[in-house]
């Protein structure tokens, strides 16, 4: 049976993340909807990541098997038609039949968006985080400095997960700032649930001077979720790139 992998983008906000959850919108359930009145078959589609609820996507990758008769062009025109306007599939192939939109991926870049302004922009207000205090810049591009290669990141991912191996190559960690807008990009083989939301969300703390670069192998060392402080909020984030 023929595999299609899609490379697809989403507006994040109207949706609990990506994973299909009864009783709640999500990517993954719109998707498996879309193709299902397709091909009047039940089918299974994979992500390359879970993103959470509010996150969005600019190139998120999924893949599911059919027998459907359908071009690869025609695959992209029919799920755009049926799909809400806040999920676009912008390329579909054939892909092997051991490809995995999440086991075959080498490498993922999430991006982070930071308003640092006294008002809120209420035009981006869903792809922003806004943060009215003066950030501190360098000190944020030292702490990201210390946090880039490989380290056990338990105290930077959500205490509830389920993953055992905490330890994470994060390749590293670019700041930069446009106008009135840091972006944070992360890129990793890997990443655990809610650690790039923590990881900004520490790095703002140290933009306030409210934490130090300093204390980073501490907080590492104690593998304890409460010593790298809060998570930033969901809208800022987006999965930008899936490497295979």
């Amino acid at each position: 049976m023929p595999r299609i992998k899609l490379t697809l983008a989403y507006e994040g906000t109207h949706y609990h993340g990506w994973q299909k959850q009864v009783g709640h919108p999500s990517i993954q359930g719109q998707l498996e909807t879309a193709v299902q009145k397709l091909t009047q078959q039940i089918t299974r589609v994979y992500g390359a990541g879970r993103t959470d609820a509010g996150v969005h996507a600019l190139a998120q990758v999924a893949h599911f098997d059919s027998a459907a008769d359908f071009l690869e062009t025609d695959w992209v025109r029919a799920l755009n038609a049926v799909l809400p306007d806040d999920i676009v599939v912008n390329k579909a192939v054939f892909a092997d039949e051991n490809f995995h939109a999440r086991f075959s991926a080498k490498g993922k870049r999430y991006r982070y968006r930071i308003l640092n302004t006294k008002q809120a922009d209420p035009f981006i207000r869903n792809q922003v985080w806004h943060v009215q205090d003066g950030l501190d810049l360098r000190a944020m591009q030292i702490a990201a400095k210390a946090l880039s290669g490989a380290h056990c990141f338990t105290s930077f991912c959500a205490a509830e997960t389920d993953v055992s191996d905490h330890d994470i190559d994060l390749n590293d960690i670019q700041i930069g700032q446009a106008g009135d807008e840091i972006r944070i990009i992360l890129n990793a083989r890997r990443f655990l649930r809610y650690m790039v939301r923590n990881i900004v969300g520490f790095l703002v703390e140290v933009g306030r001077g409210k934490r130090a670069p300093e204390e980073i192998p501490s907080i590492l060392a104690a593998k304890n979720r409460s010593a790298a402080g809060p998570t930033a909020p969901p809208q800022g984030l987006m999965l930008v790139q899936v490497d295979y």
